[in-house]
C-alpha cells in the first residue's frame, strides 16, 4: 500500500494482519508472530547483537499534524549470525483487533541495534525484494499465528485430573501381573568369537554390550527416561492404537570401547569406537 512505501529501511516495516475470519465466538488463547530471518556473515568488526521490538499500533500518525500512537507488546534480543525463526507474542494487539476490528491499523516491527555496515543488509525478512519470486516470499514471510478455545472441550478439573491418573495406574499395576517388565537394561556379553570377529579383533575377546528391553506403559513414569514426544505418543497410542505404535525401549546413553584390531597391511592398530555400550536405557 501507499502507506508500506514510506518504510524504506529494512528494518522497520509495518504489518497487517485481517482476523475477520476468525468466529466471534470462539476465545482467543495466544497469539504469535513468527519471523524468518537470514544470518548475517560473521564478521568481527559487525555488531552481532540486536533488538527486535513490536508495537501495536494503536491510531496511526498523519504526517505534520500528529505521530502514531504505539504501544509496545514484546522485544527480544537475537544473534545476526543465526537464522533460526522468531516467535513474539502479539496477543494483546490481535486481542483488541478482535474487540475493536475497525481500528486494526497493524503492528510495526523495528530491529535495532544493526551495526552501520549491515544498515542496508536485511537480516529479519518484513518485507519482499523486489527479486524475489512468488515459490520462495511464502515460507519467508510474517506469519500470524492465533490459537483459540471454541468450548467444545470443557477442562478438567484437579480432582477429574488426579481421578484419571488414579484410574491409569491401577490399570498399569494389572499389566505389570503378567511377568512383563517395564524398560530396562539387560547383560550381554558379546564374545567375538562367536560373531567371527576374532580374525580381525585382536583385543579384547569380547565385552560387555548391555541391551535394552521391556514395555512403555502408559503413562510413563519418570524413571523410564522419557521425553515429551514419547509422553504423547503413549498418549496418542493409549486413545487410538491403530494410529501410532506405543514408544519404545532404547538406548539413551551409550559408551565407548577401545579396540585392537589388524588393519589391511595386518598391522596392528587401537582404535576407539564409539556408541558400543549401552549405560541407559528409556522409552522413546
Amino acid at each position: 500500500t501507499a502507506i508500506d512505501e514510506k518504510f524504506s529501511s529494512p528494518h522497520k516495516f509495518r504489518l497487517f494482519f485481517d482476523t475477520g475470519s476468525i468466529p466471534k465466538e470462539e476465545k482467543l488463547k495466544a497469539s504469535e508472530l513468527h519471523l524468518s530471518r537470514i544470518a548475517l556473515p560473521n564478521n568481527e568488526l559487525a555488531q552481532s547483537k540486536a533488538t527486535i521490538l513490536v508495537y501495536d499500533i494503536v491510531r496511526p500518525g498523519r504526517k505534520g499534524r500528529r505521530e502514531p500512537l504505539l504501544r509496545l507488546i514484546d522485544n527480544k534480543s537475537i544473534n545476526t549470525y543465526h537464522n533460526t525463526t522468531i516467535n513474539l507474542d502479539v496477543q494483546p494487539a490481535v486481542a483488541r483487533w478482535l474487540d475493536e476490528p475497525k481500528h486494526n491499523h497493524g503492528i510495526l516491527v523495528q530491529v535495532t541495534g544493526i551495526g552501520k555496515k549491515q544498515k542496508k543488509v536485511q537480516h529479519v525478512r518484513l518485507k519482499r525484494s523486489t527479486i524475489e519470486d512468488d515459490d520462495h516470499w511464502p515460507a519467508m514471510s510474517p506469519t500470524l499465528y492465533t490459537y483459540t478455545d471454541d468450548g467444545r472441550n470443557k477442562m478438567a478439573t484437579a480432582a477429574e485430573i488426579m481421578e484419571r491418573r488414579a484410574r491409569r495406574a491401577a490399570m498399569n499395576k494389572k499389566r505389570r501381573k503378567d511377568g512383563r517388565e517395564n524398560c530396562r537394561r539387560y547383560p550381554l556379553y558379546v564374545d567375538f568369537v562367536d560373531v567371527g570377529w576374532n580374525d580381525w579383533i585382536v583385543a579384547p575377546p569380547g565385552y560387555d554390550a548391555f541391551y535394552c528391553h521391556g514395555d512403555c506403559p502408559f503413562p510413563l513414569s519418570d524413571h523410564l527416561n522419557s521425553t515429551n514426544h514419547a509422553i504423547v505418543q503413549n498418549l496418542v497410542y493409549s486413545t487410538n492404537p491403530s494410529l501410532v505404535p506405543r514408544a519404545c525401549c532404547v538406548p539413551t546413553a551409550l559408551s565407548s570401547i577401545s579396540m585392537l584390531y589388524l588393519d589391511e597391511e595386518n598391522k596392528v592398530v587401537l582404535k576407539n569406537y564409539q556408541d558400543m555400550a549401552v549405560i541407559g536405557c528409556g522409552c522413546r
